[in-house]
């Protein structure tokens, strides 16, 4: 028995009682169609709710006030308006405002009598740093502690000095030899640190005004008395004006018993004043030296003893001090050798004409002894023996070359 297949099917459709599945097919135009379609509904009702507003609004009254912020308000819109308009190569290089109609002023006014000079100056003078290294403040003690005080030097935070700095040597009595609002100079020994704080001394103004002093002694070639205080194998200890001073053996008049010369006091001269390396050294013999210079006056006859012949003068001897008679003030005249005109142990006669006190040393002439050049070559003799009266007529000279100092 054959079988339909078209009553077949007709039997399964109707037996699911289901309709088939159906394929939706969606266009790409249909879709950019129907977005476009939405925009235009929702533009066209966006013109209508402003068609309708602007049939609600009343008409306003236009003032000039109004007129003004209206023409600036279009001006801006045109201004927008051509910054839209700018191209693609306008836009890659930088706007340039001298280009557009639109002017913009900057105005700054100021006025005067707001700056005042004066209060700029002293606010600067206020905050700068007060106290550089090596420097001298005069200042006020306003508290003190157990090591140290506090100095007011009219800056922004007050001068501290620890108890070591605060004089020379130990001190017992601190609190009774300093008291609040006691005035002193200070020397700044280091500048400020983070807070504004220096740190002064008393101790090293005291000792820098020392060696002034003793720098201008020796200058002077002035003799001082020291208290001989200690010794060690090269010579003597003293102090000197807080400074300590040291007398070499070679230096004594009698280096032999030197220690027995501790707690007595010797005149001694400066024969070494070195700051920097604080080097000072004294000289006993020197300052017998000194002594006799200061006897001594520049146009001076002296006779001496010729001690040694150098290739660059002669020393003489004028009793416990030297001087040097220089090749250059022997004669006017031209010399072979030093030697044909004065030997060693010969008795001379000569001016003087220079003391220095500060290195002891005393310059001779012989030159000035002459009445015409090399005469002291030619005849020696003579000029020897009329020397006295000689040395007479050249005084004026020394007298001049004093008063022109």
């Amino acid at each position: 028995m054959g079988v339909n297949n078209k009553n077949t099917q007709d039997n399964i459709k109707l037996k699911g009682n289901k309709k088939p599945l159906q394929v939706l097919h969606i266009s790409k135009k249909d879709t950019q169609k129907k977005s476009q379609d939405i925009d235009n509904d929702q533009t066209n009702s966006q013109e209508e709710a402003k068609k309708e507003n602007f049939a609600i609004k009343p008409q306003s009254i236009k003032n000039d006030s109004l007129k003004g912020i209206e023409e600036s308000n279009e001006n801006i819109r045109d201004f927008d308006i051509s910054q839209q308009d700018l191209t693609q190569q306008d836009l890659k290089r930088p706007l340039n405002f001298s280009e557009q109609k639109t002017d913009f002023q900057l105005e700054r006014t100021v006025d005067e009598f707001d700056f005042d000079e004066n209060a700029f100056l002293e606010a600067l003078n206020a905050n700068e740093p007060i106290g550089a290294t090596g420097e001298t403040i005069s200042g006020k003690v306003i508290a003190i502690e157990s090591d140290g005080l506090y100095v007011d030097i009219g800056g922004k935070a007050p001068g501290y000095m620890p108890k070591k700095e605060c004089g020379l040597g130990v001190i017992t009595n601190f609190k009774e030899k300093f008291s609040i609002g006691l005035e002193m100079k200070v020397l700044v020994i280091k500048e400020q640190n983070a807070d504004g704080m220096v740190t002064v001394s008393a101790r090293a103004l005291i000792l820098r005004q020392s060696w002034e002093k003793v720098s201008s002694s020796a200058k002077n070639g002035e003799l001082i008395n020291v208290l001989i205080n200690g010794f060690n194998r090269g010579g003597l200890t003293c102090d000197v004006d807080g400074l300590r001073g040291f007398i070499p053996r070679s230096q004594l008049e009698d280096g032999q018993e030197y220690q027995s010369f501790v707690g007595k006091t010797l005149k001694v001269a400066f024969l070494e004043v070195n700051p920097e390396s604080r080097k000072l050294v004294l000289s006993e013999k020197k300052a017998s030296l000194v002594s006799k210079l200061t006897s001594l006056e520049l146009g001076q006859l002296i006779e001496g003893e010729v001690l040694a012949v150098k290739p660059y003068g002669f020393f003489i001897d004028l009793g416990g001090a030297s001087g040097l008679l220089h090749q250059s003030s022997v004669t006017n005249g031209s010399i072979r050798s030093l030697r044909e005109v004065f030997r060693e142990g010969e008795i001379i006669k000569a001016l003087i004409s220079e003391i220095d006190l500060e290195k002891g040393r005393i310059g001779l002439n012989t030159a000035l002894l002459e009445n015409s050049a090399g005469e002291l070559i030619i005849d020696k003799q003579k000029v020897m023996q009329d020397a006295t009266e000689r040395a007479l007529k050249t005084k004026a000279l020394f007298d001049k070359k004093e008063q022109d100092k």
